[in-house]
């Protein structure tokens, strides 16, 4: 049994992208779909999609590296865990890294990231920290 199942995730893009693998395959869910479309809007992942497997459907990311195999993802952290929960106001979220990375949050409109919860003044639950 997973208890959490967002710092696996994260795990899995970690050790995907320290061996520069091209594609990477995870159980799905809502939450890890909100994880994946905002690491796409922000130029993480080319793309991501959902593949329908037996028992249960595939959620495979394809990542994506810099011109001459360069790591986009250096960092990618679980902030909030099951033991500790980590809100914030959007008017506590700084940039990170001057604007370098970004912050992953749960809001009551969805999964967005850090820019996109200041612009729409909306605060929430920490998931991640990725740059």
């Amino acid at each position: 049994m997973m208890t959490d199942p967002i710092a696996d995730m994260l795990t899995r893009i970690r050790n995907a992208v320290r061996v520069e693998r091209q594609q990477l395959d995870m159980p799905t869910s809502n939450m890890r779909k909100g994880i994946a479309q905002v690491l796409k809007e922000e130029g993480y992942l080319w793309d991501f999609e959902e593949i329908e497997t037996t028992p249960a459907r595939t959620l495979r990311l394809h990542m994506k590296y810099g011109p001459n195999g360069e790591r986009l993802i250096t960092k990618i952290d679980r902030i909030s865990k099951p033991g500790k929960r980590v809100y914030r106001g959007y008017k506590e979220l700084r940039p990170v890294l001057g604007g370098m990375g970004i912050q992953i949050l749960s809001t009551p409109q969805g999964i967005v990231s850090d820019r996109r919860a200041r612009e729409s003044k909306i605060g929430g639950e920490v998931l991640a920290l990725v740059y």
